[in-house]
């Protein structure tokens, strides 16, 4: 079902993982996209063929979403290629899990700057881009934003970062008919969970016992609660946190 025809939408962090999975859903629901990345351009090539390939449109864009300039280029590329976006989703995230006493201070900043400051910029140029009529801003926020794990102080603090600034900017750019929503996604098998050790080990055992449903999540998943976010059809919706974790929480 074609839900986006006619909408252009920027999604971060897609040369793979849950990223890779929204854009190509995007494309498939007749979405043209910016297939944003930062270092896998390999990656992220894919995916923009993948989503040619079906008859849909789409570009391949290097951005690291925490540098002010790169992000204006993103919106820049993918206003010259299809026309001003109208869908972004702030998908671009990194982690690592660690005890507290190995935290270092670069290791923080990494985080905040991709996590919580790439969502604050692009939202920043969304509002620049967006027409009269308003758009659709989509955040990947995580279930361990509320629900913490053991090693996991700074990415869970990052997420319940995202949390927050859902509900303010929701609340700061409703009368302009933005809808700002998240998405906590719970264990979702991914390469980046994979090179964390989660997936295929006592890690992502422990995961799916805290899953009702009993199954890691796919990327599908996710992609799936975020065409509907994306689509006229969430147009009654704004500052909302749906959790997409198999009932994990």
């Amino acid at each position: 079902m074609n839900t986006l025809n006619g909408k252009v939408a920027i999604v971060t962090g897609a040369s793979k993982g849950i990223g890779a999975g929204i854009a190509r859903s995007f494309g498939a629901a007749g979405a043209a996209v910016a297939v944003g990345y930062n270092g896998s351009k390999e990656g992220a090539d894919r995916v923009v063929a993948v989503i040619i390939n079906a008859g849909g449109r789409a570009i391949a864009v290097q951005a690291d979403v925490g540098k002010p300039d790169d992000v204006k280029r993103l919106f820049a590329e993918t206003t010259a290629a299809f026309g001003a976006p109208d869908v972004v989703v702030n998908n671009a995230g990194v982690f690592a899990f660690e005890p507290v006493e190995a935290i270092s201070e670069a290791e923080f900043h990494r985080q905040f700057n991709t996590n919580v400051l790439g969502p604050l910029l692009t939202t920043q140029e969304a509002l620049k881009a967006f027409g009269p009529g308003g758009g659709s801003i989509i955040n990947i926020s995580s279930v361990v934003s509320k629900n913490p794990t053991p090693h996991s102080v700074v990415y869970a603090s990052t997420k319940a970062a995202v949390d927050n600034m859902t509900v303010a900017l929701s609340r700061e750019l409703g009368a302009r008919n933005i809808r700002v929503n998240a998405i906590a996604p719970g264990g979702v098998e991914t390469e980046g969970s994979a090179a964390a050790g989660i997936v295929g080990g006592e890690m992502e055992k422990a995961v799916v016992r805290m899953t009702p449903l009993g199954r890691m999540g796919q990327p599908a998943d996710i992609a799936k609660v975020a065409v509907f976010l994306a689509s006229d059809q969430a147009s009654w919706l704004t500052g909302e946190r749906i959790s997409a974790s198999g009932g994990w929480r």
